[in-house]
C-alpha cells in the first residue's frame, strides 16, 4: 500500500490492462470506497453500472470511438447522474418535483455526485495497485449507450472508468504549472509564455514516450483544441432534455 500522496502524484492513465476482471470482493471494495465520496445534500444523485457481460462491452466500446480497453481490459464502470430515485420516492410520498429535477442545477449536482465517487473509486484502485483509465468516449455513444444499459427518465451516464491489471504503465504527464491553475483571490489569465513553455514540455514527453519528434502535433495546446473539436456533442442537450434533464 503506498500512502495517498503518493497516490495522487503517481497517477497516469492506464490503458494496457491484461483482460482479467476484478473480483467480486474488489468491485465490492471500490464501489463502498466510491460511496463515501463528498455528495451534495446527502443527496447521493449517481448509480454506478459494472458491466460484466463481454458481449455488452463490446457493444459499448464501439460507440465509444473503439477504444480497446473499454472492450477488453479489466472491469467496466459506468457512473451515472442519477435523479430517477429521489423523483421515485417523491413521488411515492406525493410530493412534486419536476420543477426543481428537470433544471440545470439539479442536473449539475448530479454530475457531481458521480465524477467525485468515481475519482474516489480510481483513487481506491490505484492504491491496490491496480491500473485505471477513465472513458469520456461513453458520452459520444450515448444515445446509443444508454438503451444498451436500460437507462431510465432522469438519470445519464457521464463517464466510464476501466479498472483493471496493468500490463505496462507509462511515465508521468507533465502538467500544467501551478501558476495557470491556482488563483488567489480573483482569476487571472495565464501568462502567454507560461502556456509555451508548457506546449514545449509536453511536445518533448511524447518525443521521448513514441520516439518521434514533432514541431507542434503533440504539444498540449493542439490536443486539447483538438479534443473539443473533434467530440463537440451537440446532440448531449436534446438527449438530456429527452430524460427529463437540463430542461430550465
Amino acid at each position: 500500500m503506498t500512502t495517498t500522496l503518493d497516490t495522487l502524484l503517481n497517477h497516469v492513465s492506464v490503458r494496457a490492462l491484461t483482460p482479467q476482471a476484478l473480483s467480486s470482493e474488489q468491485i465490492h471494495q471500490l464501489v463502498t470506497a466510491a460511496q463515501a465520496a463528498p455528495t451534495a445534500s446527502f443527496q447521493q444523485s449517481y448509480s454506478i453500472i459494472g458491466v460484466t457481460d463481454p458481449d455488452l462491452r463490446q457493444q459499448i466500446a464501439g460507440y465509444a470511438g473503439g477504444q480497446r480497453f473499454v472492450a477488453t481490459g479489466g472491469t467496466l464502470f459506468i457512473f451515472c447522474a442519477d435523479l430517477h430515485r429521489i423523483q421515485y420516492l417523491a413521488q411515492e410520498q406525493g410530493v412534486d418535483l419536476t420543477e426543481t429535477l428537470t433544471g440545470i442545477d439539479a442536473t449539475l449536482a448530479g454530475t457531481v455526485d458521480a465524477t467525485l465517487a468515481a475519482q474516489n473509486m480510481a483513487i481506491a484502485a490505484e492504491s491496490m495497485e491496480l491500473g485505471t483509465c477513465y472513458s469520456g468516449g461513453i458520452r459520444d455513444g450515448i444515445v446509443d449507450i444508454a438503451p444498451l444499459l436500460d437507462i431510465p427518465e432522469n438519470v445519464f451516464p457521464v463517464l466510464g472508468l476501466v479498472i483493471g491489471y496493468p500490463q505496462s504503465r507509462n511515465a508521468l504527464k507533465p502538467r500544467l504549472p501551478f501558476a495557470a491553475v491556482y488563483h488567489e483571490n480573483r482569476y487571472q489569465s495565464s501568462e502567454s509564455a507560461i502556456l509555451h513553455h508548457y506546449d514545449d514540455q509536453t511536445n518533448q514527453y511524447y518525443a521521448q514516450r513514441t520516439g518521434k519528434t514533432s514541431p507542434t502535433t503533440r504539444r498540449w495546446s493542439h490536443t486539447a483544441i483538438d479534443s473539443f473539436r473533434q467530440h463537440p456533442r451537440t446532440f448531449m442537450q436534446k438527449f438530456l432534455n429527452d430524460h427529463g434533464l437540463a430542461k430550465h
